[in-house]
């Protein structure tokens, strides 16, 4: 089994030694890096090529937007504790992957890794809410145009579900969920789900996210 490489971005020391140790317990996740900056960052992902890059939002010498929008080959999720801040949105639009907050258990954590590193969009439903909250009173666009079982994988997505558990949820294949999202993102001019996801809840066409516990 090849594993997982992921590079850790955060500029708090034990922040990353936190992360490194909850992912050493899996035995096909491994840390190949770790950066206290944004352009620290984004030169190791040049450099080690990681399937996964977790990405802090806000660090000094250039944040994790930045970052992610340096990088666009690359899967970035964020991993952060602002959950309600504006940051959020710029990283949608600069290209993460997902968000996650910094207080996901450590099966989570290594199951959202893994989606991740398979091209699966990934929201912890807090996130998904905070970015309606946001969203809500933005231009509209119809989205009429999306048939009802697309609207029903898009809400699925928005609430952090990977393509196995959605098409688990709706009793169909993992083949026909990708092909659901692929045609989504067409109909809404989006390159990514996660993108597919934020225009859908800018634009009403979601229900409203569980919000989930905060700390």
């Amino acid at each position: 089994m090849t594993a997982i490489r992921v590079l850790l971005a955060d500029d708090h020391p034990v922040v990353r030694e936190g992360l490194r140790g909850m992912l050493a317990a899996e035995p096909d996740i491994e840390v190949v890096g770790e950066a206290a900056s944004g352009p620290e960052a984004v030169a190791l992902a040049e450099r080690l090529r990681p399937d996964v890059v977790l990405m802090d939002l806000r660090m000094p010498g250039g944040d994790g937007v930045e970052a992610t929008r340096r990088l666009p080959g690359t899967t970035v999720v964020v991993l952060t504790t602002y959950d309600s801040d504006t940051d959020i949105l710029r990283a949608v639009e600069a290209g993460a992957a997902g968000y996650l907050l910094k207080d996901t258990p450590r099966a989570v954590l290594a199951d959202r890794v893994r989606a991740a590193a398979r091209g699966e969009t990934v929201l912890a439903p807090a996130v998904a809410g905070r970015l309606l909250g946001r969203m809500r009173g933005g231009s509209a666009t119809r989205t009429d145009q999306l048939s009802a079982r697309e609207t029903e994988v898009l809400a699925l997505v928005a609430q952090g579900l990977t393509n196995a558990e959605i098409g688990r949820t709706l009793f169909v294949g993992e083949a026909t969920v990708k092909t659901h999202l692929l045609r989504a993102c067409g109909k809404l001019g989006v390159s990514g789900r996660t993108a597919a996801v934020t225009k859908a809840i800018e634009t009403g066409a979601l229900p409203a996210p569980g919000q989930g516990e905060h700390r």
